[in-house]
């Protein structure tokens, strides 16, 4: 009986190596930053410093929650892009889509914007614990992330050439270590890479710090009208004027609520006092915000923070770059929040990532053309933040050059441009809300309206429509800002 041949030895599809990655921070770049590498490792271990929480409840790492956020569209469609149908749950929690600048009453330092007619750019305004809640719950659907709670990363573990994975700290203070394929650090305005490079040889990191000095005040209110369809109103600075700054806006949020922050800058600061939060909104540039607010009820306290440097790490421009290693979000570069620009610049730079790992895997090389993508989204977005805030007297770590000052002026022209073009006020919009590169404001077209000017002339009052205005009637509400 002869022997039957030997199959040779079969390789299970199990035994072989798995691949994990770390992201450091449970934050919303954190969580974005597991959707967009989930797809190319087996596992995701999201490492938070803080609890978790299963609702919309405040985190302790995001203090700057209670104030103001807007989603721009840009980053919107970047979530939806990661993790479809998020923007609709949003939406169905209770966040409002905003239409720019259909839904808004915005008086610029060049006047008042008209309401221009479209959809293509908007907001997602909601509050900060509602738009990370949702975005958490559907990441965490996925059985391939897990988040280790009350833990921190104290250093980095491999090489100058390779990160291979991350030292942790445990609550009780035991320390163990966790490799990795890929770690992404999207720990926020806190973030310790820098350090963590040194600690590996890697010097000459490039970094800009500009602080114009502002500071935020900010409190909830149940709205005195309906918020559905309600716009958002703000009432800017100018900084061509000379003078302290003082901004103040208000953004409709969930349950029928209006989320008020009050801005200003050294000499004009707003105060934690509740006596004083709605007389300073009557200082601003239009008294229509005070107006709204002497027949809304407060909610909530005052909050108060001075954190609103711009800060921005070059890790892009460094010569040498550790495979392994990503930095995403306010890691890279955290900006003054009156912009806007934080979760969306997030969100936008986590695309990036997914796109570059879809190209190139966990390759060679991966590490430093994801940085490198994901610099150009911060670097719009600083130039916006930035651009502005190096104007104010009291700014700190960079003056305003012979070419900003030109620049400021082109940007000035444009803006009073769009108060009466619609051709102008969507390029600006474009831009603004991350959709397009700020060359779309050089393209001929918008060039030749801005010599030309607004074709419309100017308005002299809030852009409220007739319906908005019957809602505050019916409501026993002086038009507000009208009655002067």
């Amino acid at each position: 009986m002869s022997e039957s041949p030997q199959r040779p030895p079969q390789v299970s599809r199990t035994s072989r190596m798995s691949t994990r990655a770390v992201v450091v921070g449970g934050s919303l770049a954190g969580m974005l930053a597991a959707a967009a590498v989930r797809d190319h490792v087996d596992s995701v271990e999201i490492i938070e410093a803080h609890g978790m929480p299963d609702g919309p409840e405040s985190r302790p790492g995001v203090p700057q929650a209670a104030h103001f956020h807007v989603l721009l569209s840009g980053g919107a469609n970047a979530i939806d892009e990661l993790l479809p149908g998020t923007v609709k749950e949003l939406l169905g929690a209770g966040a409002h889509r905003v239409p720019m600048t259909t839904n808004m009453v915005i008086h610029s330092p060049e006047g008042w914007y008209r309401r221009w007619t479209r959809d293509s750019h908007y907001l997602i305004t909601a509050g900060r614990d509602l738009t990370d809640s949702v975005v958490r719950r559907q990441v965490l659907k996925d059985p391939r992330i897990t988040v280790r709670p009350h833990t921190k990363v104290t250093a980095l573990l491999g090489s100058s050439r390779r990160v291979t994975g991350v030292r942790l700290r445990a609550a009780d203070g035991i320390e163990t270590e966790l490799t990795a394929d890929l770690v992404v650090d999207a720990s926020g305005r806190a973030a310790r890479t820098p350090q963590w490079l040194a600690e590996l040889g890697i010097s000459g990191l490039a970094q800009d710090r500009i602080d114009s000095g502002i500071a935020y005040a900010s409190r909830i209110y149940r709205a005195s009208v309906s918020t559905e369809n309600w716009p958002v109103i703000s009432v800017q600075a100018d900084p061509r004027s000379g003078a302290p700054g003082r901004t103040g806006g208000i953004v409709p949020i969930e349950d029928g609520r209006w989320h008020v922050s009050l801005i200003g800058t050294p000499g004009a600061q707003p105060t934690r006092e509740e006596a004083e939060f709605e007389p300073y909104a009557r200082t601003l540039r239009h008294p229509v915000i005070a107006d709204l607010l002497a027949h809304a009820e407060p909610l909530t306290d005052v909050v108060m923070t001075h954190s609103t440097v711009n800060r921005r790490y070059y890790y892009e421009r460094l010569k040498s770059w550790p495979e392994g290693l990503v930095a995403l979000g306010d890691s890279v570069a955290a900006f003054n929040p009156v912009y806007g620009h934080g979760m969306s610049v997030a969100a936008i730079g986590a695309v990036a990532l997914r796109t570059r790992l879809a190209s190139l895997g966990l390759a060679n090389g991966l590490s430093r053309k994801a940085q490198r993508a994901i610099a150009g989204p911060v670097e719009l977005a600083w130039s916006l933040a930035v651009g502005q805030d190096i104007h104010y007297r009291t700014t700190k770590g960079k003056n305003a050059s012979t070419a900003d000052r030109l620049l400021q002026r082109y940007v000035s022209r444009l803006s009073h441009t769009a108060t009466g073009s619609y051709h102008v006020a969507t390029a600006m919009t474009e831009v603004l809300t991350l959709q397009s590169p700020g060359t779309t404001l050089l393209r001929p077209g918008v060039l030749t309206a801005a010599l030309l000017g607004p074709r419309r002339p100017q308005l002299d009052r809030p852009t409220f429509t007739a319906g908005e205005l019957r809602l505050l009637t019916d409501a026993g509400i002086p038009l507000p800002g009208l009655a002067e």
